[in-house]
Order: C-alpha cells, then structure tokens, then sequence
C-alpha cells in the first residue's frame, strides 16, 4: 500500500514480523543476497569454542546495508510524493540507498551530508543522480539542515532510522540470517541511529526469542549504550577503565555510526526490549578488525561496518557458540584506507615507530640499522630532526617507521638499541 510520509515528533515505529517479511517481497529482486560464511580465520578473543560467521553486507549494492531500507521507502511512496521529491541526511550510506531507490522510482533527491563525510559516499550519491548539499562537521547538523529543507521545499524526509518502513527493510537481514544459519545464539550488530539492530532483532527474535542481540558503538559515540545501561553505565565505564563521555567533536573512523544523540524513540520501541548487551569500540579496535578484514578474509570493510568484529577481536562479546556478525558497510575512503591499515599493524605489533635520539657522528645511523637487519626488523621509513629544541647541537633525533613481527620483536629491539649506547623514546 502506498503511504505519504510525513514529519512526526513521535512518529510510530512498531511493525511485525510479518511488516518484515512483506518488504522481503518488496525490495526482492533489486537487492543482493548477501552471503553468510564462517570467518575463514580464526578470530582472536572470540569466545572459547565459539564459530564466528560474517554477513557480507559490505558486497550489498551502495557497498551497504542501508539500500535495503531506503528502497523499501521509496518504493512505498505515494505518486505525489514521488513528484515533490525527497530529502535525507546521512553520513553516506543512507545517502546512497535513497539516491538508488529515488533513480529506481523516478523521484529527485536532496541529500545532506556533513562535510566530512568520506569523498567516495559523497561521489557515489552523485552518481546516482542525487543533489548533495554538504553542511556541517557531524551527522546531527546534517539532520538540522534536512529539517529545514523539509519545511522549506516541501520535500519528502526520508529518515534514516525513524521510519518502519526502513526499520523493516533492514529486518530483512535478520530472515537471511536465520535461514542461512538456523541454530545461529548470538548476533553482534553496529548501532548509529539504531535501525538495523532494531530491525534484525525483531526478526531474529520473533523466530527465536533466545537469540541474544549485542549491539557495538563507537567510544566517541555511545549515548545509546549510557541510555541502555542508565545509572549502571557510569560503574561500567570504571570497571572497563574507559571514559566512554560525549566529545564536542566526534572524529571516529567509523562515521557510519558516528551519532551523537540517540533517539529516544528508538531506544522505548525496539533496542530496551530487544537488545540484550551494548559494548563500546574504540579506532584501534576498528582498524585492527579492517586490517583483519582485509588480510585474512579478502574482503573490504567501512569502519562502522567492522565494529562488529571489533568488539570480538577485542574480547568483547560475552558467550555464544554461532556468532553471526553484521560486516554492514564497505564504503571506505581510500585516502584514509592507508592511515586505517597503518593504525590496524600498529595496534597488532607488526609496524612501529621507534624514535631515538643519538649523537650526530659518522656511522651511528649504520650501527642502528644493522641492529634492525639483525633483527629481521624492516625499516620502511628514516626522518632525521636536528633543530629542535629539546636536542644539543651534537645531538640528533632519528624516527624509523619499521615493519615487525610482534611486540617481543619490538621489545628486543629496544633492547639492544640501548645496549648500543642510543636513547630510545617512548
């Protein structure tokens, strides 16, 4: 049935299992299917005797998840709605699902996105055929400004979260997972607004109330995780020695779940009645799971849609002997790919930055990469500092970026470069 979308304070999101499979038939046929394997490694800090199994979502069309909710909304649009046009914010994955199912249904589209916003979303809207209007740093200014257009132009709001027909679209995930792997107990998801977890919650649990749903936020970005734990979250914070507190800044890798207010509305009608845990992720666990991605299973990940893996690599995700994980998007900027994969080494011992400082004489520069040669240590790169102010004149600041092993490697390089007489920093 056609429906007219319109802008609500408390717009009503409860829906069925039934509304879930109903957008199956909707968006089926102009979406993947996408593949549910086992991790072909295995999976640091998993639970012990546990299977992990990812869904690719990240070799969805738009290289996300979010297709599968846009397009069961604009393809319930009404006529007219068609004919005013649409407006939607997002970080980019969104972006690009509206994007598609307005060039499906032969509607325009007016995205706003926040400046920094990865340039390869940015273009990948456009070449859909969408206009996009870049305003503000993070997703919560881009949402201000729709808002505006929306009364301003007449257009159609298609929100990225607070809408039951993208809340069931994303569910779709959840009937995939459970036909694919039927005894699967546990089922790790990203939260930015909340409508994918709500959707594949529902889903899963209206097949199998036991399944247990564990949602992953970003540490720069957790306030569905303190409205979720309330008054315990502060003592989780120090059991965890983390300060999980809201940035005035939020630069995380993983934009995709980068939002900094969570919905209120969200959280009462699906995430505290379905959700069973929420844990936080922090860039290194992110690009550490990217780096694993990529290397072992060969297969291209954004950071939001590697926070799942994440929070298992990081010892995360307690319980659970089929583990299925929601690998939701794969649009990441390459400009920032190289810094991700550096990040993701750093963070598993097998690249590092040893800073010395040293006399400025004939031959010490040989002495120290002949330690490194010896040690199977490849440098990759050698900076040179003279004139700072901390340094002598006879003395000199040498930075190596080197390729490693593992921290004991490290630990024996530092060790006998301090044998040889050299200041070792850090």
């Amino acid at each position: 049935m056609e429906r007219t979308l319109e802008k609500s304070k408390a717009p009503d999101l409860k829906i069925t299992i039934e509304d879930i499979r109903a957008a199956r038939e909707v968006i089926k046929g102009r979406i993947r299917r996408t593949p549910l394997r086992e991790s072909p490694f295995s999976v640091a800090r998993a639970p012990e005797g546990s299977q992990v199994f990812f869904k690719f979502e990240n070799e969805q069309l738009t290289g996300s998840f979010k297709i599968r909710g846009a397009l069961n909304t604009m393809l319930s649009l009404s006529k007219e709605d068609r004919e005013r046009g649409v407006v939607a914010s997002s970080a980019g994955n969104h972006a690009q699902g509206v994007a598609y199912g307005a060039k499906v249904v032969g509607a325009t589209a007016n995205i706003v996105m926040p400046a920094t916003a990865p340039i390869v979303k940015i273009n990948a809207t456009r070449s859909h055929g969408a206009n996009v209007i870049l305003h503000g740093e993070v997703y919560d200014d881009a949402y201000a400004k729709a808002l505006e257009l929306e009364k301003e132009k007449g257009w159609i709001f298609v929100h990225p979260y607070l809408n039951p027909q993208v809340i069931a679209g994303q569910g779709t995930i959840g009937l995939e997972v459970l036909e694919d792997l039927p005894d699967v107990d546990t089922i790790v998801v990203p939260i930015g607004g909340g409508g994918l977890i709500s959707g594949i919650a529902l889903a899963a649990k209206s097949l199998n109330p036991k399944i247990r749903i564990v949602g992953v936020v970003s540490d720069q970005a957790p306030m569905m995780m303190r409205m979720f734990y309330g008054e315990t979250f502060a003592a989780i914070q120090a059991e965890k020695r983390s300060a999980l507190l809201q940035p005035k800044r939020v630069t995380t890798i993983a934009e995709g779940i980068a939002v900094k207010n969570a919905s209120p509305i969200m959280f009462e009608t699906h995430i505290k009645r379905l959700v069973d845990d929420i844990v936080a992720v922090n860039d290194d666990e992110v690009a550490a799971a990217i780096v694993s991605l990529l290397e072992k299973a060969k297969t291209v990940t954004e950071g939001s849609g590697a926070a799942g893996l994440a929070a298992v690599m990081a010892g995360k995700i307690a319980g659970g002997k089929k583990i299925a994980v929601i690998l939701c998007g794969g649009n990441i900027d390459l400009n920032v790919m190289s810094r991700v994969i550096e990040s993701g080494l750093r963070h598993e011992h097998r690249l590092a930055r040893i800073a010395l400082v040293v006399d400025d004489l004939p031959g010490n520069l040989q002495r120290i990469t002949t330690v490194m040669a010896e040690e199977r240590a490849n440098v990759l790169e050698v900076y040179h500092d003279r004139v700072s102010p901390e340094l002598s004149l006879r003395e000199t600041r040498i930075d190596f970026l080197v390729e490693t092993s593992n921290q004991e490697q490290i630990n024996t390089l530092h060790q006998r470069l301090r044998a040889q007489g050299f200041k070792v920093l850090g």
